[in-house]
């Protein structure tokens, strides 16, 4: 009886228990429905961030990836960690013993970047930044501790939201704070015992760079400040040679890095921009934050093509896929897991890759048309929704001839070629919002693209002055007036004239629409080009 007691004890659910990030209770639901719950809290604890390097181990296994959580710093190796049976024919990694694991106390780990120009399979430099405002150059390999920068916190007492090396440089890096300054430093020179003294180096809108004013050379080199507000996460273009800025003032603000200039800007809808990620090509920019949205900026243009709505909550990470891009594919990178699907993705990913790589080489360097060609990102909110998006062709080109049969073609025909009545085809994904299976059937089947993908970038707006629009739209509306005046009554042929319309929604999105004469006339011939 007494074996028979203890094995039920043994067995026996526990309605709470104590962990290291707090006490968990089994609640009714009657209490977990009362409206005074205790709502969840994430301000104590930063996000988990994840940083990736290939150190070149001649076994293969050279992958390796860091990520922090709470107050606790992991290494591994990231390629072959798996659990399966039968075991790989490679070692794989043991999750329970990691190359290196740091607990800090005191502060907390909130970012960190690993210096790809000098990691090695004996060496690797990690930068780590903390919630108290230091910097911490470690090297997770050698299981050392270089150097501590800001550590009595002279330079900045802020939380680090940001820190990444300089492209091209061994020793140069940039570290961004929530008090919306940025500053470079150096790992050779020292932080210096007192705090900087600086002076204006160069000013423009909303922002001011400053040097450091001493005799000898310290960190911090330079200092930016930038916005108004928290500055939430930086990024350099592929290229190196310009930054992008996602601030808490919802302003995204391209610099060049090397001339300390401003490239641009662009404005959320609402809120503080909280990520920010430039496409492998250095063509576009894609930005999320607080309100919801996804957002892609034209790099050339300097003006927004698209905002995404698929999030419930704020948008905390945006990231290409270099797999769907049209740019120079690098060496394919090898993964491996216990999920048979997920390998089955990778590969179909990579014949996508090749296949566009293919199309790119096989095209002529005159050829100035525009390549048939996707581009792919993913979004993480905190709604714990990953979302994928795709931007086309009609998105990126929206006023260029396209080489595939367009959506746009026949949009509001009154009658079918036997004269019958005809439904209007369903509206182009550049101007309107995906709808669901159930409510418009019609749309599924004629857009398999926007069916397979229910959470799709498929409104574009531009970042024009709208007042300018609306002055030049004034001036075509008395030209247009003119010349109706002026015809001859008897003239039957159709006015060479556009007529626009708006359309406000529910969804707070405000669209202008054109009617051009190809569909108000698509039976009679044109006396000019015509413009659809």
């Amino acid at each position: 009886m007494a074996a028979e007691g203890g094995g039920k004890e043994m067995n026996e659910i526990k309605s709470q228990f104590s962990t290291r990030e707090g006490a968990y209770k089994l609640l009714t639901h009657s209490e977990y429905s009362r409206p005074n719950r205790v709502p969840f809290n994430s301000q104590g604890s930063n996000p988990v961030r994840v940083s990736f390097v290939n150190v070149n181990d001649q076994s293969g296994n050279g992958e390796r990836i860091c990520f922090n959580v709470g107050r606790e710093l992991y290494f591994y190796i990231y390629k072959s960690v798996r659990k399966v049976s039968p075991p790989p024919k490679k070692s794989a990694a043991d999750l329970s013993k990691p190359i290196d694991k740091r607990i800090y106390k005191g502060t907390q780990p909130t970012c960190h970047d690993f210096n790809h120009l000098t990691a090695t399979a004996e060496s690797v430099s990690l930068l780590v930044g903390f919630s108290a405002g230091q910097v911490q150059l470690i090297d997770p390999i050698k299981k050392e501790t270089s150097k501590l920068f800001n550590e009595e916190r002279l330079i900045d007492k802020s939380r680090v939201t940001c820190v990444k090396w300089v492209p091209g440089s061994e020793s140069l890096f940039l570290v961004a704070h929530s008090s919306g300054s940025m500053y470079l430093y150096n790992v050779e020179h020292t932080c210096g015992t007192t705090a900087p003294h600086y002076q204006l180096l160069k000013q423009g809108e909303s922002y001011s760079v400053h040097t450091c004013k001493s005799k000898s050379t310290r960190n911090p080199l330079l200092k930016w400040t930038v916005g108004e507000g928290a500055l939430n996460e930086f990024s350099f273009s592929p290229d190196g040679k310009f930054l992008a800025c996602a601030s808490q003032d919802g302003f995204l603000r391209i610099f060049n890095f090397d001339a300390v200039e401003l490239h641009g800007t662009m404005k959320s809808y609402f809120g503080g921009l909280l990520c920010v990620c430039w496409s492998p090509d250095g063509k576009y920019i894609v930005s999320g934050g607080e309100d919801d949205l996804v957002t892609v900026w034209c790099f050339a243009d300097c003006r927004v093509i698209a905002r995404g709505h698929g999030h419930k909550s704020w948008v905390s990470v945006v990231a290409f896929d270099h797999y769907t891009t049209s740019v120079e594919e690098s060496e394919p990178m090898e993964f491996s897991g216990s999920d048979e699907d997920f390998q089955e993705q990778m590969h179909s990913g990579r014949e996508r890759a090749n296949s566009t790589q293919s199309r790119l080489s096989k095209r002529s360097s005159t050829d100035s048309r525009p390549v048939s060609v996707t581009y792919r990102f993913g979004s993480v909110g905190q709604d714990t929704q990953l979302c994928l998006w795709d931007l086309t062709e009609d998105i990126l080109f929206p006023h260029l001839p396209l080489s595939r049969t367009r959506t746009h073609t026949n949009v509001m025909n009154a009658s079918g070629s036997d004269g019958s009545s005809s439904l209007p085809a369903p509206l182009p994904r550049s101007n309107s919002l995906p709808h669901s299976a159930a409510n418009s059937k019609s749309a599924v089947t004629d857009n398999p693209i926007a069916a397979g993908v229910s959470k799709f970038a498929t409104l574009s707006k531009h970042d024009e002055d709208f007042q300018e629009q609306m002055h030049s739209g004034r001036e075509r509306a008395n030209s247009t007036q003119s010349r109706l005046s002026k015809r001859n009554s008897t003239d039957s042929r159709p006015v060479s004239v556009t007529y626009r319309f708006g359309s406000v929604g529910q969804d707070t999105q405000l669209c202008l629409w054109d009617l051009t004469e190809d569909i108000l006339f698509p039976h009679l011939p044109l006396s000019r080009t015509r413009t659809h």
